[in-house]
């Protein structure tokens, strides 16, 4: 009894080989066909059949349906759907540049939005000076606002604000817009502002 060893050291010493023992060895090192069902980053595209290790396919990829054993039944299933839901093929897109022309009209249009819409902005008040605000209202503050409520961008330079407003009522601020705009009928570029209580 003393001289009986387990496992593989008894094949070792004795320098018996076992073919059931090396085929055992190789269950462990064998790889499953599959087929993917999504995109895998490292693994592959969707239909492609790979091969991946069982434990791999068995507690990752088949709980989350990334992928099917590689049977003929599942390979037809899949065939079959992305025929099914195949994308169409997508139509290539002509950038068009953008013309002078084109560019102008944009402008035109963004400026006529500007005049004819009054920006509203809401400030809280100091309490027993009347109308005055408590944080005047800064260019910054009037450029954010109207990206936000009438979705133009306005450079800096293109608003005209020597000081910022400090108290609540109806303004008028000029626009320095490029020559090349025509100017509406009362010859000049105004943003109407209405600078309400909170």
């Amino acid at each position: 009894m003393a001289c009986l060893h387990y496992g593989k050291n008894i094949m070792r010493r004795n320098s018996m080989h076992h073919p059931l023992l090396y085929a055992a060895q190789g269950v462990r090192y064998r790889k499953l066909e599959v087929i993917l069902t999504t995109t895998i980053g490292k693994l592959g595209k969707a239909g492609e059949t790979v091969k991946v290790a069982p434990g791999y396919f068995r507690n990752h990829l088949m709980p989350k349906l990334l992928a099917v054993p590689n049977i003929d039944k599942f390979a037809y299933l899949i065939r079959e759907q992305r025929k099914i839901y195949q994308p169409k093929e997508v139509e290539e897109v002509k950038v068009v540049s953008k013309t002078e022309e084109n560019s102008m009209k944009e402008f035109e249009a963004a400026a006529k939005r500007l005049a004819s819409t009054r920006l509203n902005i809401r400030k809280f008040i100091i309490e027993g000076k009347g109308t005055e605000v408590r944080d005047p209202v800064t260019k910054e503050e009037i450029l954010a606002e109207v990206a936000r409520q009438l979705q133009v961008q306005i450079e800096p330079e293109n608003l005209h604000l020597p000081a910022p407003l400090s108290s609540l009522g109806e303004y008028k601020v000029p626009l320095r817009l490029p020559k090349s705009i025509p100017k509406p009928a009362g010859n000049e570029w105004i943003l109407n502002i209405k600078i309400r209580k909170r």
